[in-house]
């Protein structure tokens, strides 16, 4: 009761635990007491509420999609209000360029953007080392096997993509482009800087060194859209890199900038590089063709904008940044409270059609019913609902 008020609070109105009570009494929901709230958080921990909610989640996610085999994985940063370090939160590498204590949140969800675990980790800790224990957790509490991960191209190493697939995992992450000119000699050979629109080709690369070293499937697509907009970057650094070399702007680093000894001018070669490779985009996969041909690798890759949209309505939606608590507890309940809002969220929007933004202002801030009693009799009167609140409604019974 007191944690899915709490929850049903941070959809309303994200605030401090404190003002959770307002919240609930502004919307005629139960009242609970402030000291119950902070009892609840501290038996998040202890009573696993987390771990129930992501059996919960990954029970949702295959009643609707059938399939729990492929999911995506980012991660995001949740900054403090506070100078000072401590063993989780610390100064690391922001993704909002600040320099306060942070903590980071690996985000598991399945191919509609549907949470299916969250992961606390230190501020400073590398991205890339997140991933596995995850997807370990995963994997061990619903059992799952033959599992696919979709990651983006910060998790690509070697080392990392070894580490997954002897854990036993499937994986397609995207591919640094600057290998493309070797792993496509062949086709620069014969077509040139030639390619159609949607174009799929395929490569292997050996990836790593020494006995570390596996071969690796890589597809690439090219794009003329993406083209267009490869070029106009390319065009705006090489503009830079002239008015560096012309002197009309001051010497720093830059793309396409070759300074040796005599001169300062634009690199030729880099910038022809850059030309040829306009327009493509490639993916690294352990899984056989058979399995998933290039399109679907590249279709699997393309939904990871899903988890971002997901973290965008954590961060926004849902504010869970700043982050004001101490104990690390403490901040593990609020993300537990945050990942159940984030699912409920999520459930919401995609059963009506509808932002979570005006689901609050349509339905949850205005729509009240009332119960009166005159001479012992009791009469509730229904809520006088707006023809958008019916339709809301009539679509969360139907489920479309």
């Amino acid at each position: 009761m007191t944690g899915s008020a709490m929850v049903l609070a941070r959809i309303v109105e994200p605030t401090s635990k404190a003002e959770v009570v307002r919240v609930l009494d502004e919307i005629g929901a139960p009242a609970v007491s402030l000291r119950t709230l902070f009892r609840s958080l501290a038996r998040s921990q202890a009573r696993d509420y987390r771990g129930q909610l992501a059996t919960a989640a990954w029970a949702h996610s295959v009643r609707m999609s059938g399939t729990a085999a492929l999911v995506l994985y980012d991660v995001t940063t949740l900054h403090f209000e506070r100078d000072d370090e401590d063993e989780l939160r610390k100064v690391g590498m922001s993704k909002e360029r600040r320099v306060d204590p942070q903590v980071q949140v690996g985000l598991l969800v399945d191919p509609a953007g549907f949470p299916l675990e969250v992961h606390l980790f230190e501020g400073n800790k590398a991205e890339t080392t997140t991933l596995i224990p995850v997807l370990s957790a995963f994997a061990q509490r619903h059992g799952v096997r033959d599992m696919v991960v979709v990651a983006d191209a910060g998790m690509l190493s070697a080392a990392n993509l070894n580490a997954l697939e002897d854990a036993g995992f499937g994986f397609v992450v995207g591919s640094r482009i600057t290998k493309a000119p070797y792993d496509l000699a062949g086709h620069f050979e014969r077509h040139g800087n030639y390619f159609t629109d949607g174009q799929v080709l395929e490569s292997a690369r050996r990836m790593g060194t020494g006995k570390a070293a596996r071969v690796r499937r890589v597809v690439y697509q090219w794009k003329f859209k993406r083209e267009q907009h490869d070029n106009k970057a390319i065009n705006a650094m090489i503009e830079r890199a002239e008015k560096i070399a012309d002197g009309r702007a001051p010497l720093k680093k830059a793309r396409f900038l070759k300074v040796t000894d005599a001169t300062t001018e634009p690199g030729q070669v880099t910038i022809d590089r850059a030309r040829q490779l306009a327009g493509l985009k490639g993916y690294v996969t352990n899984l056989p063709a058979s399995s998933m041909d290039g399109a679907a690798v590249i279709a699997a890759y393309h939904d990871l904008w899903k988890v971002e949209q997901s973290f965008r309505m954590t961060k926004g939606d849902l504010r869970a940044r700043p982050v004001f608590h101490h104990q690390r507890e403490a901040i593990e309940a609020h993300l537990t409270v945050v990942f159940a809002a984030l699912a409920v969220a999520r459930h919401l929007q995609d059963a009506t059609g509808t932002s979570i933004k005006k689901i609050v202002q349509t339905l949850l801030r205005t729509a009240r019913s009332a119960t009166i009693e005159i001479n012992g009799q009791r009469l509730t009167l229904d809520p006088d609902l707006t023809d958008t609140a019916r339709d809301i409604l009539k679509r969360l019974e139907t489920g479309h």
